[in-house]
């Protein structure tokens, strides 16, 4: 099998033909095109497949009155004693509130490294009280694998990081309640994921797990325009394996779907930067979302939104997108 990436960029200096990617702030004039056993190749426009240069492309429809000519901010909100940065440490109405956000996401049940799967009735206890106190601000996503509990939550987008694969009720569920959904990447669950992954190559497997949970999405009634996608940055993944899927984010462009990024605060940002501590990795999550900004990602999802904001800004001003 073939793969096209759009080789992304956000100079000034556009050279006629170039394409945009996605609808949005980044252009390209040339693709690389990947297979297994074989070196990538560098190709002009004219030798990509026209669906493919077409969902490379088309602009990507609004999503709970967002819109994706700018990179957008998802703060993350957790209602969890246990989280891997910030369990505990605040109360998380309050928080959700100085968050300059463009999406909030609500989560009760931890899946760090190593985290246990919490009860249903427990993570809906933890959320509801979140969601409600945070609700009409603006739209709200629930970090959650099951079912029961993306009902009772009632959100705008369901971010399952099993891609809907952890609960096989979820899929009719996300359906009936008319949400968007987030299909991550993950190899294994969060008791055992980081044990010894291993991949014969990471991108490409990724790549093929997200087309074929779209393609369940879709076959459960969930339109194409309700789905974003997640490589699951530290999902059942080395350091190694996080470095590479970064160095070509832009391949999920060819989805034909928003791309969310999540890698705030996660442990080979601290292996990389030299941070031991999640909440001193700041620095070099916002390093790394930016990097994925200057790919075309649409979503950044981030513990440290208002610092994430004022450096995207900064970004955004002097590369003039």
């Amino acid at each position: 099998m073939t793969y096209y990436r759009p080789i992304p960029m956000t100079d000034p200096a556009r050279p006629a033909g170039a394409r945009t990617l996605a609808g949005g702030w980044c252009w390209f004039d040339r693709v690389e095109v990947l297979a297994r056993g074989t070196a990538p190749q560098i190709v002009p426009l004219s030798d990509v497949p026209t669906e493919v240069l077409h969902r490379m492309t088309a602009r990507r429809a609004p999503l709970h009155g967002l819109d994706w000519a700018a990179p957008r901010i998802m703060g993350i909100v957790n209602a969890t004693p246990d989280s891997f940065s910030d369990g505990g440490r605040y109360d998380p109405v309050a928080h959700g509130r100085t968050l300059e956000a463009d999406l909030l996401d609500i989560g009760g049940e931890s899946t760090r490294p190593g985290a246990e799967t919490v009860p249903e009735d427990q993570e809906i206890a933890r959320i509801r009280p979140v969601i409600d106190g945070l609700r009409g601000r603006v739209p709200i996503s629930v970090d959650t694998r099951k079912a029961r509990v993306a009902v009772a939550s009632d959100a705008d987008m369901v971010n399952d990081v099993s891609a809907m694969l952890y609960d096989p009720g979820m899929a009719a569920a996300v359906a009936r309640m008319g949400a968007s959904v987030c299909l991550m990447h993950a190899q294994g669950l969060p008791e055992t994921m980081q044990d010894d992954p291993r991949y014969d190559d990471v991108l490409l497997e990724v790549y093929d797990h997200l087309a074929d949970r779209m393609a369940a999405a879709e076959a459960a009634g969930i339109a194409r325009d309700r789905i974003v996608v997640d490589p699951g940055i530290g999902f059942g993944k080395t350091a190694a394996h996080n470095v590479t899927l970064l160095r070509r984010l832009s391949l999920f462009h060819t989805l034909g779907c928003p791309v969310l990024l999540g890698v705030s605060r996660k442990r080979f940002i601290g292996a990389i930067g030299g941070a031991e501590v999640p909440r001193d990795r700041m620095p070099g999550s916002v390093a790394v979302a930016l990097a994925g900004v200057a790919q075309g990602v649409q979503v950044l999802r981030v513990h440290d939104v208002n610092e994430t904001r004022q450096a995207l800004r900064l970004w955004q001003a002097a590369t003039g997108v």
